[in-house]
C-alpha cells in the first residue's frame, strides 16, 4: 500500500524520528545514496512558485540518480482544464511520486486519493509538512534533541507553517507557545489547536496561543517567524496589517526575553526590518540558512521512505 505525506498529524513520533536520523545520514554520507532512486521520476507540480521548494527536491532526486519533471500548473490551475482525478489517474501511469505544491489543501487531499504513486504535500493553504521536517533537523542539530525543548512562533499564525510546527511539536513532545494578534483571521485554526492537544496529552508537549509577543517568547529555546503577507494579501490590506503585526517583529528587544542561546529560524522568504529585523536574521543567532539547506537532506529522506529505497 502506498503513503503520502499530505500533513504532519498523519505521522508518529517514531515516523519522525525515523525521517530525520535517515536525513542525518544522507546528510553526513550522500555518496552512499547516489544510486538509491536511479531509474526513478518525481513530478513537481507548482500552483504557486518557490525557489527553495522547486530547487531542493529537484536537486535532492538528481543527487540520488532519479529525475524530476517540473509542471507549472500556475495559469491553468489544478482541476480547471482537467478533473483532478484525471490528472492523478494519468500522472501514476508516467512517473514513480508526485510532489505538489497547491493552493488549497482540499485539491492535494483528492490528487493523493486518486493517483496510485506517493503523493508529498509541498504546500498548501493549510499545511507545510516538508519546511518543519527540515526545522526539526536544524532544531535537533542544534540543540542535540527535540523532546522538551520550547519553539516559540510569533506573527501571523493562520497560516501552513504554524498549523505544521503546532502539529509536529505536539507529536515530538516539544512545548510550543504561539505569539499573535487575537481574532481568528491572525490565530492558528481551533481545529489544528484541539488535535495538536489530543497528540499532546501522549507526548507531553505544552501548548500555547497568546497575543503577548514577550509572554510567548519568555525562555524559548527557539524563535520563530515568518512572513507577514502572503501571497493571497491585496494591497490595499497591507499597511493595516503592517500595523497590527509591528508588535510582534522579532528585533534584538524581543529576542532578549528568549534564552540566551535561542536560535533563531524563518522558513523564508524574509523580509528585513519587517516580521524581523536585519541584525536578528543576520546576526549569530540566527540558523536560517542551515534550515533552508536542511530541506534538502530531509526531503530526500522523505522520497527514500516514500518510495522504499532506503
Amino acid at each position: 500500500m502506498k503513503k503520502d505525506l499530505l500533513d504532519l498529524s498523519s505521522l508518529t513520533e517514531q515516523d519522525i524520528r525515523s525521517i530525520l536520523d535517515l536525513a542525518d545520514k544522507v546528510k553526513k554520507n550522500p555518496d552512499d545514496y547516489s544510486q538509491k532512486l536511479k531509474g526513478k521520476t518525481l513530478l513537481m507540480m507548482f500552483e504557486k512558485p518557490s525557489l527553495r521548494t522547486r530547487v531542493s527536491f529537484e536537486v535532492g532526486m538528481t543527487q540520488m540518480g532519479g529525475h524530476a519533471i517540473y509542471y507549472d500548473i500556475s495559469t491553468s490551475p489544478m482541476g480547471k482544464k482537467e478533473s483532478i482525478e484525471d490528472t492523478a489517474k494519468t500522472s501514476s501511469r508516467y512517473v514513480d511520486i508526485i510532489m505538489a505544491r497547491l493552493f488549497l489543501h482540499e485539491h492535494i487531499e483528492k490528487l493523493a486519493q486518486n493517483a496510485k504513486v506517493p503523493v508529498i504535500n509541498a504546500l498548501t493553504n493549510f499545511s507545510h509538512p516538508c519546511q518543519i521536517l527540515a526545522d526539526l533537523q536544524t532544531i535537533k542539530e542544534k540543540k542535540g534533541r527535540l523532546k522538551g525543548l520550547k519553539l516559540c512562533y510569533v506573527g501571523d499564525s493562520n497560516n501552513n507553517v504554524t498549523h505544521s510546527l503546532i502539529y509536529g511539536c505536539a507529536i515530538v513532545g516539544m512545548d510550543i507557545s504561539v505569539g499573535c494578534p487575537a481574532g481568528a483571521e491572525y490565530e492558528p485554526s481551533s481545529e489544528v489547536i484541539k488535535k495538536a492537544k489530543e497528540i499532546a496529552e501522549t507526548s507531553g508537549s505544552k501548548i500555547t496561543i497568546t497575543n503577548n509577543a514577550k509572554e510567548a517568547v519568555k525562555d524559548a529555546d527557539i524563535v520563530y517567524t515568518d512572513s507577514w503577507m502572503s501571497y493571497h494579501i491585496p494591497e490595499e490590506q497591507k499597511q493595516e496589517r503592517l500595523r497590527i503585526f509591528q508588535p510582534y517583529q522579532v528585533n534584538k528587544e524581543i529576542m532578549s526575553h528568549a534564552k540566551s542561546d535561542a536560535i533563531f529560524m524563518n522558513c523564508l522568504p524574509a523580509i528585513r526590518g519587517m516580521e524581523q529585523t536585519a541584525d536578528v536574521i543576520d546576526g549569530p543567532q540566527s540558523v536560517v540558512f542551515d534550515e533552508a539547506e536542511n530541506r534538502l537532506h530531509s526531503q530526500k529522506a522523505l522520497m527514500l521512505k516514500l518510495l522504499k529505497a532506503e
